[in-house]
């Protein structure tokens, strides 16, 4: 058994509420830690007794704490979310490829969340304004289904003040909400990216990835620069068992991270 089949031992630190359904879990290394996280990457998170789940890192990328936002789907994911402070949980990881952002160098960093997707861009986006500089722009298009299930809402502001352009829509107003409406391809529109300088991240549910992608391809921005997180069944994490193929990919060793251009071909087979 390889050390990337053996879980390492973190424990609680804190828990935030996200939405009704979402937390994210702050993980200290009860032991030795596992190696550094790039954004974009994955980790395999065990309830003991339960199971294990890949789970996007949604904290700033190489810290030996890890941030981690579940939303409550199933069994193991709803018992991750209960976890008080101090509970213990087996990490196994990082898998995966990461977003690379740091290659838009001197471009604009366009980033494209719907609902959850905000989790493993969240990371990306944190890296980049920690040297902000390095891009001419660093913009996010947020999209969530409502008010009430917009995650991380209360970090936007710091976001602005740290440079970043935020723009969020939501499918669903409520009397609360003064902001876009509509899905958030229509946010592209209104960023004035120059396409051909642009890098751009996606992630969110498949179909909002087909989409925002095409909308960025209408632009003039080419498929090579268009990343996407995809998401399939990953169980090992270390491409032995085969759930997680997409095609020729295993993503749990070829992505979640990978180029439109990569993508495309695989998302318009149905079932695939």
């Amino acid at each position: 058994m390889t050390l990337s089949q053996v879980p390492a031992s973190y424990r609680v630190s804190s828990r935030r509420d996200e939405t009704h359904d979402t937390v994210t879990l702050t993980l200290e290394p009860a032991g030795d830690p596992i190696a550094a996280v790039r954004a974009g990457q994955f980790t395999m998170l065990y309830a003991f007794g339960i199971g294990e789940i890949p789970i996007s890192v949604s904290g700033r990328p190489g810290q030996h704490a890890l941030a981690q936002t579940i939303r409550a789907v199933g069994a193991v994911t709803t018992a991750l979310c209960a976890m008080p402070a101090g509970q213990i949980v087996g990490v196994r990881g990082p898998f995966g490829t990461c977003w690379d952002e740091a290659d838009a160098a001197g471009r604009d960093l366009l980033l494209v969340a719907g609902g959850i997707g905000l989790a493993p861009l969240r990371s990306a986006l944190l890296a980049a304004l920690s040297d902000r500089q390095r891009y001419r722009r660093v913009i996010a298009l947020i999209g969530a289904r409502s008010p009430a299930e917009l995650v991380f809402g209360d970090e936007i502001d710091d976001w602005r003040a740290s440079g970043a352009e935020v723009m969020v829509t939501v499918d669903r107003a409520d009397a609360s909400w003064h902001g876009n409406v509509g899905v958030v391809t229509q946010l592209i529109r209104r960023t004035g990216v120059d396409p051909p300088n642009t890098t751009a991240l996606i992630c969110g549910p498949e179909v909002m990835m087909r989409l925002t992608a095409r909308s960025l391809l209408a632009t003039g921005m080419s498929a090579g620069n268009i990343r996407l997180s995809l998401e399939r069944n990953m169980q090992c994490g270390v491409a032995e068992c085969g759930h997680c193929q997409l095609g020729p990919l295993l993503l749990c060793r070829d992505g979640p991270v990978v180029s439109y251009q990569v993508a495309e071909p695989l998302l318009a087979t149905r079932e695939l």
